[in-house]
Protein backbone atom coordinates (compact mmCIF):
# COMPACT_ATOMS: atom_id res chain seq x y z
CA UNK A 1 0.00 0.00 0.00
CA UNK A 2 1.97 3.01 -1.23
CA UNK A 3 1.64 5.62 1.40
CA UNK A 4 -0.81 7.99 2.00
CA UNK A 5 -2.95 5.55 0.03
CA UNK A 6 -5.82 3.28 1.27
CA UNK A 7 -5.16 0.70 -1.36
CA UNK A 8 -3.32 -1.82 -2.34
CA UNK A 9 -2.23 -1.11 -5.51
CA UNK A 10 0.90 -2.44 -7.73
CA UNK A 11 4.29 -0.52 -7.10
CA UNK A 12 7.30 -0.98 -8.55
CA UNK A 13 10.25 -2.10 -6.61
CA UNK A 14 12.84 0.11 -8.91
CA UNK A 15 11.58 3.51 -9.09
CA UNK A 16 8.12 3.60 -7.07
CA UNK A 17 5.66 3.81 -10.08
CA UNK A 18 2.36 2.89 -8.93
CA UNK A 19 0.00 1.45 -11.05
CA UNK A 20 -3.49 2.92 -10.54
CA UNK A 21 -5.88 0.63 -12.44
CA UNK A 22 -9.17 3.11 -12.54
CA UNK A 23 -12.81 2.63 -14.13
CA UNK A 24 -12.87 2.91 -17.98
CA UNK A 25 -15.45 5.64 -19.58
CA UNK A 26 -17.57 4.98 -22.18
CA UNK A 27 -19.53 7.75 -24.32
CA UNK A 28 -22.16 7.40 -26.41
CA UNK A 29 -24.86 9.36 -28.14
CA UNK A 30 -28.62 8.85 -27.67
CA UNK A 31 -29.38 10.52 -31.59
CA UNK A 32 -32.94 11.01 -32.83
CA UNK A 33 -34.13 12.18 -36.28
CA UNK A 34 -37.68 13.42 -36.51
CA UNK A 35 -38.78 12.03 -33.40
CA UNK A 36 -37.00 8.42 -34.03
CA UNK A 37 -34.16 6.92 -31.92
CA UNK A 38 -31.21 5.60 -33.55
CA UNK A 39 -30.32 1.89 -32.95
CA UNK A 40 -27.67 0.15 -33.76
CA UNK A 41 -27.11 -4.06 -34.12
CA UNK A 42 -23.98 -5.17 -32.67
CA UNK A 43 -21.41 -6.53 -35.20
CA UNK A 44 -19.08 -7.34 -31.42
CA UNK A 45 -19.18 -9.25 -28.69
CA UNK A 46 -20.40 -8.79 -25.81
CA UNK A 47 -24.38 -8.70 -27.11
CA UNK A 48 -23.80 -9.43 -30.67
CA UNK A 49 -27.27 -9.19 -32.56
CA UNK A 50 -28.72 -7.03 -29.77
CA UNK A 51 -29.70 -3.32 -30.63
CA UNK A 52 -27.41 -0.30 -28.77
CA UNK A 53 -26.93 3.35 -28.84
CA UNK A 54 -23.82 4.15 -30.90
CA UNK A 55 -21.01 4.24 -28.03
CA UNK A 56 -18.14 2.88 -27.20
CA UNK A 57 -14.51 3.64 -24.88
CA UNK A 58 -13.08 7.40 -24.44
CA UNK A 59 -9.95 7.77 -25.88
CA UNK A 60 -7.14 9.33 -24.36
CA UNK A 61 -6.61 12.83 -25.05
CA UNK A 62 -10.16 13.41 -26.30
CA UNK A 63 -12.65 15.22 -25.15
CA UNK A 64 -16.09 13.61 -24.21
CA UNK A 65 -18.52 15.30 -26.71
CA UNK A 66 -15.40 14.11 -29.52
CA UNK A 67 -15.45 10.98 -28.21
CA UNK A 68 -19.01 10.44 -28.45
CA UNK A 69 -19.63 11.87 -32.10
CA UNK A 70 -16.54 9.69 -33.22
CA UNK A 71 -18.30 6.43 -31.48
CA UNK A 72 -21.65 7.54 -33.28
CA UNK A 73 -19.88 8.31 -36.75
CA UNK A 74 -17.74 4.94 -36.22
CA UNK A 75 -20.98 3.31 -35.43
CA UNK A 76 -23.86 4.91 -37.29
CA UNK A 77 -22.14 6.63 -40.22
CA UNK A 78 -23.80 9.97 -39.22
CA UNK A 79 -22.46 12.95 -37.14
CA UNK A 80 -25.01 14.38 -35.18
CA UNK A 81 -24.96 18.06 -33.45
CA UNK A 82 -24.38 17.73 -29.91
CA UNK A 83 -27.48 18.97 -27.72
CA UNK A 84 -26.80 18.02 -24.16
CA UNK A 85 -25.65 15.84 -21.37
CA UNK A 86 -28.42 13.07 -21.22
CA UNK A 87 -27.21 11.11 -18.24
CA UNK A 88 -23.89 9.99 -16.24
CA UNK A 89 -24.67 5.97 -15.29
CA UNK A 90 -21.71 4.41 -13.33
CA UNK A 91 -21.98 0.73 -13.43
CA UNK A 92 -19.96 -0.60 -10.95
CA UNK A 93 -19.53 -4.31 -11.60
CA UNK A 94 -17.51 -3.67 -14.77
CA UNK A 95 -16.60 -0.40 -13.17
CA UNK A 96 -17.20 1.54 -16.19
CA UNK A 97 -18.37 5.83 -16.44
CA UNK A 98 -20.99 6.41 -19.21
CA UNK A 99 -21.40 9.46 -20.49
CA UNK A 100 -24.97 9.95 -22.83
CA UNK A 101 -25.46 12.85 -24.94
CA UNK A 102 -28.30 14.05 -26.90
CA UNK A 103 -28.22 14.61 -30.02
CA UNK A 104 -29.89 15.27 -33.51
CA UNK A 105 -28.66 14.30 -36.75
CA UNK A 106 -29.52 16.32 -39.56
CA UNK A 107 -30.54 13.20 -42.00
CA UNK A 108 -31.58 9.81 -41.82
CA UNK A 109 -28.87 8.64 -43.94
CA UNK A 110 -26.93 5.99 -42.04
CA UNK A 111 -23.98 4.05 -42.97
CA UNK A 112 -22.63 1.19 -40.28
CA UNK A 113 -19.35 0.57 -39.84
CA UNK A 114 -18.06 -2.38 -39.52
CA UNK A 115 -18.59 -2.79 -35.39
CA UNK A 116 -22.41 -2.47 -36.55
CA UNK A 117 -24.72 -4.73 -38.22
CA UNK A 118 -27.33 -2.52 -39.20
CA UNK A 119 -28.24 0.77 -37.88
CA UNK A 120 -32.35 2.02 -37.99
CA UNK A 121 -34.28 5.14 -36.88
CA UNK A 122 -36.57 3.64 -34.47
CA UNK A 123 -40.65 5.04 -33.90
CA UNK A 124 -40.73 5.00 -29.70
CA UNK A 125 -43.43 2.11 -30.01
CA UNK A 126 -40.90 0.00 -32.49
CA UNK A 127 -37.82 0.14 -30.18
CA UNK A 128 -37.48 -3.63 -29.74
CA UNK A 129 -37.00 -3.85 -26.03
CA UNK A 130 -36.20 -7.44 -25.73
CA UNK A 131 -33.44 -6.99 -27.77
CA UNK A 132 -31.56 -3.93 -26.08
CA UNK A 133 -27.86 -5.07 -25.54
CA UNK A 134 -27.67 -3.54 -22.03
CA UNK A 135 -29.37 -1.74 -19.06
CA UNK A 136 -28.41 1.33 -19.64
CA UNK A 137 -29.76 1.86 -23.38
CA UNK A 138 -32.95 0.90 -22.02
CA UNK A 139 -32.07 3.59 -19.03
CA UNK A 140 -30.93 6.42 -21.72
CA UNK A 141 -34.47 6.16 -23.61
CA UNK A 142 -36.57 6.59 -20.72
CA UNK A 143 -34.69 9.80 -19.93
CA UNK A 144 -34.33 11.11 -23.32
CA UNK A 145 -38.09 10.23 -23.17
CA UNK A 146 -38.30 12.40 -19.62
CA UNK A 147 -36.83 15.63 -21.01
CA UNK A 148 -37.23 15.10 -24.78
CA UNK A 149 -39.38 18.66 -25.26
CA UNK A 150 -37.51 20.30 -22.29
CA UNK A 151 -35.49 23.36 -23.29
CA UNK A 152 -33.38 22.53 -20.06
CA UNK A 153 -32.37 19.81 -17.98
CA UNK A 154 -30.27 18.46 -15.71
CA UNK A 155 -28.22 15.18 -17.16
CA UNK A 156 -29.77 11.83 -15.17
CA UNK A 157 -28.01 9.02 -13.11
CA UNK A 158 -28.73 5.50 -12.69
CA UNK A 159 -32.79 5.18 -12.26
CA UNK A 160 -33.94 4.21 -8.86
CA UNK A 161 -33.18 0.16 -8.18
CA UNK A 162 -31.34 -0.34 -11.73
CA UNK A 163 -27.87 -0.50 -10.02
CA UNK A 164 -26.92 -3.95 -11.86
CA UNK A 165 -25.67 -4.77 -8.40
CA UNK A 166 -25.74 -3.52 -4.55
CA UNK A 167 -26.81 -0.08 -4.11
CA UNK A 168 -23.95 2.31 -3.26
CA UNK A 169 -24.16 3.57 0.27
CA UNK A 170 -26.15 6.53 0.78
CA UNK A 171 -27.88 6.48 -2.02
Amino acid sequence: MPAGDTKMRAVCDICGFINYVNPKIVVGTLTTWRDRILLCRRAIEPRRGFWTIPAGYLEEHETTIDGALRETREEAGVVPTIRALLAVYSVRRISQVQLIYQAIAETDELVPGPETLEARFFERQRIPWDALAFPSVRWAIRHHDEVANAAVFAPRSNPEGDWGDERPAGL
